[in-house]
């Protein structure tokens, strides 16, 4: 793995990992559920030179998600905002960590026009952690996503965040844009916060995602857990009740994969019948919508989730 994705944004220097992290085992051969094709394919490629063409960066490339393939033969992409360098260090993530370059004021503009390109019905924006910004970049989504709502009218928009800790009047600032969906990942339990999410902490991420539903009654909210970090069933199960406490709407669940040596191991493969044993077990809670399978990632198949989730409160509504 090159030490930068050659993004405009990334400096000489950004590294895929802080240095002081421990080298861990490559837990090799992934069970057959797992295996994906490789990406490829005339669609898959178009979309390549829509994002080259606007000089974006996507979580799809900078993550190494291994649905891209899928995705992006579908012109389905995830665009990250405000660089590709990200000023924290989690275990488990693929993002370069170092120090990220001023954001663009452009780059609201471009995302707008490669979303029209690709014609996206429902589109997904998320963005590296900005510590050094005064708002986190709450601003930036902020414009993004009323330049999306200027440039592509019909797409839905779904904001994946990061927790902006210590900033205030963020959330206010981003939800005033609006989004259609609100989302914001809890990663992992919160035992495996220290190892997993350092610069986190859980009960800001729950009180964010609690904030966000208060605010916004009508709004979406979304969370996403990885599983295979080293969390046993009672934690899962815990942080599912916590959530439904903040009132989430839709939960996803997915199986963590170690990108590089570097990086936190897998302790586990979780075989899919017990994803659907989640699924059923957060169903039996409350939420609107659960996705939860070992490719499940937060944007994977989000705009017929959203779809979803339209229907779900719907019906909900109607029974009441």
């Amino acid at each position: 793995m090159r030490e930068t994705l050659g993004h405009p944004d990334a400096p000489a220097g950004a590294k895929r990992h802080p240095e002081k992290t421990r080298t861990f085992p490559v837990r090799r051969g992934k069970p057959p559920w797992l295996r994906v094709r490789a990406p490829g394919g005339e669609t898959f490629r178009e979309t390549l030179r829509i994002v080259r063409e606007h000089n974006l960066a996507t979580v799809c490339e900078e993550a190494a998600c291994p649905n891209i393939g899928e995705c992006w033969q579908a012109k389905h992409a995830t665009m990250m905002i405000l660089g590709s360098i990200c000023t924290r260090a989690c275990s488990f993530c693929n993002v370069a960590t170092g120090k990220p370059r001023p954001s663009d004021p452009f780059e609201p503009g471009r995302v707008a026009r490669a979303v029209k390109a690709l014609g996206l019905r429902h589109v997904v924006i998320t963005s590296v952690d900005r510590d050094d910004l005064a708002d986190g970049g709450a601003g930036h989504f902020a414009q993004t996503v009323r330049a999306l709502r200027h440039a592509a009218p019909e797409t839905t928009i779904e904001i994946l965040t990061p927790d902006f800790r210590r900033k205030k009047d963020a959330l206010a600032l981003v939800l005033a844009s609006p989004p259609d969906v609100f989302n914001h990942n809890l990663e992992t339990v919160p035992r495996l916060y220290p190892g997993v999410r350092p610069g986190a902490r859980y009960d800001h991420s729950l009180r964010l995602l609690a904030d966000a539903k208060e605010r916004k009654p009508g709004l979406f909210t979304k969370s996403g857990l990885m599983v295979g970090l080293g969390e046993n069933e009672n934690e899962i199960l815990a942080v599912m009740d916590d959530l439904r406490d903040a009132d989430v709407d839709f939960l996803t669940i997915g199986q963590y994969l170690q990108p590089t040596p570097r990086h936190h191991p897998v302790e586990r493969f979780m075989p899919p019948d017990e994803f659907q044993d989640l699924h059923a077990q957060a169903m039996r809670r409350g939420f609107l919508l659960v996705s939860a399978s070992p490719l499940t990632r937060s944007s994977y198949h989000a705009d017929d989730d959203f779809i979803a989730l339209q229907n779900a409160r719907a019906e909900r509504l109607g029974r009441v």
